[in-house]
């Protein structure tokens, strides 16, 4: 990250960036068949069975978010098809994803509080938000599954490369 961005909305992108910066660094510290082996065979969250599940389920979520604030401001653009993410896939991806946010928020940064209460987005789970609550869940998105990927480390259920 260059340097600080100004506003509220820019305030809010630098720490989404913070958040996928942390989920990268621990992506990177697992081997491949570390990232694909599925952890959790029983749950009914079929986006929660792996490293590669949950990430290619953030990264399909962050292109949503996207797009449903790019629909808010009545700009075009498409969403990306989710599909599950390979190891050598995954961090161009989480990095393609941040890109949608960054170009979809490009010259948004300072925007006033009456405008970003104004710019309401319908989230397809039912939940109506503003743009700072919206980016606010995306920020925490990534960090609760980055943490649920910590989870599976630190109760060795999946492990780091040896030395990371």
């Amino acid at each position: 990250m260059p340097g600080y961005r100004k506003g509220a909305i820019g305030a809010l992108m630098d720490e989404y960036e913070r958040a996928a910066s942390e989920l990268r660094q621990l992506i990177e510290a697992l081997p491949e068949d570390e990232f694909t082996r599925i952890v959790d065979s029983r749950t009914s969250d079929e986006d929660c069975r792996s490293a590669q599940t949950i990430v290619s389920h953030v990264v399909s979520a962050g292109h949503g978010y996207a797009f449903g604030i790019r629909k808010a401001f009545s700009t075009a653009g498409d969403r990306p098809l989710k599909r599950l993410l390979s190891y050598h896939e995954a961090l161009p991806a989480l990095e393609a994803m941040l890109e949608d946010m960054r170009h979809t928020l490009d010259g948004r940064w300072e925007m006033t509080n009456e405008a970003i209460a104004g710019t309401v987005i319908s989230a397809p789970w039912g939940v109506t938000y503003d743009l700072e609550q919206l980016l606010e869940h995306a920020v925490v998105h990534v960090l609760r599954h980055r943490r649920q990927i910590e989870k599976f480390v630190h109760h060795g259920l999946i492990t780091k490369r040896p030395g990371v």
